[in-house]
């Protein structure tokens, strides 16, 4: 047997459990920024059939009639409000008020029935009034888009689970700037916080809530 194997093994004996989606679900995309799209920035990403993915998903929720959540970074033109985040990320730069680098990537331009959520830290809760939103709209489950992986995906699947919401994370349609910090977290996550899946389960589960 590989390590691989074993390892896989091991996880399964104690992580082998999925919750399954609620109900009532929001689905929320993930700082899908310009910065991740742009040649030469430096958070640039081999990240659009994420965000392809992600749009697919987008629609499918939409046309159920499932919320829309998207989230952006957006820091004062000093950086003040970035606190230790922004004093050690270097490329949260990008997202200084009217940057042009903050703008929602290709093809995403929030239509005016989706929600938009300012953040300054990588989860989508953190700080912000996300969690109390969805309760109030009487969400019981959120599906997660977007970028990155190992940061403001992994962070907001954690916090989205401690607010007490059942949690999936679409595979394909979340990126990373490389693939070892995408597969490590998304197993992770997978074993602790969330259920990771594709994004075929999750197109039949919104279609079949149209029914």
């Amino acid at each position: 047997m590989s390590s691989e194997e074993d390892l896989l093994a091991n996880y399964k004996k104690a992580y082998d459990n999925r919750v399954g989606f609620g109900s009532r679900p929001a689905l929320i995309m993930i700082d899908f920024c310009q910065a991740y799209f742009e040649p030469g920035n430096a958070l640039y990403s081999e990240v659009d059939e994420a965000l392809e993915s992600a749009l697919r998903v987008r629609a499918a929720a939409r046309a159920a009639g499932v919320p829309v959540v998207l989230t952006n970074v957006v820091y004062h033109p000093t950086g003040f409000d970035g606190g230790r985040f922004y004093e050690k990320a270097m490329p949260l730069k990008n997202f200084l008020k009217g940057s042009p680098m903050g703008a929602f990537g290709p093809g995403l331009e929030p239509f005016d029935d989706e929600l938009v959520v300012s953040k300054q830290y990588p989860s989508a809760f953190f700080g912000t009034s996300l969690a109390s939103t969805l309760t109030a709209a009487g969400i019981d489950s959120v599906i997660l888009t977007g970028l990155t992986t190992s940061g403001c995906v992994r962070a907001t699947c954690v916090d989205a689970m401690s607010h007490g919401f059942r949690t999936a994370v679409v595979a394909e349609a979340c990126g990373d700037r490389h693939a070892a910090p995408h597969e490590a977290n998304l197993f992770d996550m997978n074993a602790k916080y969330a259920d990771v899946v594709g994004e075929a389960e999750v197109v039949a589960f919104l279609e079949g809530l149209k029914a």
